[in-house]
């Protein structure tokens, strides 16, 4: 069942699921967050190695983000979106989580999007496509699950309230160890040394947004879901040309 969750939840596939889901559940689906990122970064490979076949690798790798934010639902967008306009805008903590939680988009985000996605594109145009498009949304569920067991929520309720409640060191250790397996499949001990960089600089995120927030929530786990593709790219592109 913990697969079907976290497949529902990071993707806008169909999934057998019925009835209401509890934090026990949607703890167990926190294990198979990076395999889900697998799954999709499989067919983004796919979508990617049918494309070129008939257009040029700038429009592709176009193509492939519009793929990403489509096949996500642009969930994990919209918390950056979020977060920027609460973290940026806001006067207190409270103000913040208010502006976050509100429906409307603020300039912060929009720009904060634009620029994400931008830099998201020219990255994967300088990055070796195998690798940046298996670790890019692998790696980054990863760090969203190593989010959710480390810091403490910012509130009483929410998406992913949930998440938070059923996160264990028993489940965050099954989903690094098919990340760590992934990521060194693929990249050999530089897997490692890609793993550890990743982590770094996402606890330092984390720990911002902490301060700002007096917590996470759930929009702060997609924002740092997107920064942490973003991240993959640019280190994976640095480990190659060494």
């Amino acid at each position: 069942m913990g697969f079907w969750i976290a497949l529902q939840f990071l993707t806008v596939f169909p999934t057998p699921l019925r009835g209401e889901i509890t934090a026990e559940d949607s703890g167990q689906s926190l294990t198979y967050f990076p395999l889900v990122g697998l799954i999709l970064g499989g067919i983004l490979f796919g979508v990617h190695h049918g494309l070129t076949l008939i257009l040029p690798p700038s429009v592709v790798n176009a193509l492939i983000i519009i793929a990403l934010v489509i096949l996500t639902g642009a969930h994990h967008l919209d918390g950056l979106v979020d977060t920027c306009d609460g973290v940026i805008a806001g006067k207190s903590k409270e103000e913040r989580l208010a502006i976050m939680s509100d429906s409307r988009v603020g300039a912060f985000g929009i720009v904060a999007a634009f620029l994400l996605l931008l830099l998201k594109y020219v990255s994967l145009s300088s990055a070796p496509i195998l690798p940046a498009l298996l670790l890019m949304p692998t790696l980054s569920r990863w760090t969203m699950v190593s989010a959710i067991f480390t810091f403490p929520y910012a509130k009483s309720s929410g998406m992913g309230l949930a998440f938070k409640q059923g996160a264990s060191w028993q489940r965050l250790t099954i989903s690094t160890v098919i990340a760590l397996g992934v990521a060194v499949i693929i990249l050999k001990l530089w897997g490692l040394v890609l793993i550890a960089a990743l982590w770094l600089i996402i606890f330092g995120i984390a720990s911002y947004l902490r301060f700002r927030l007096g917590g996470l929530t759930g929009d702060t786990y997609g924002a740092i879901n997107e920064l942490a593709e973003v991240l993959v790219l640019l280190l994976t592109i640095l480990i190659w040309r060494l």
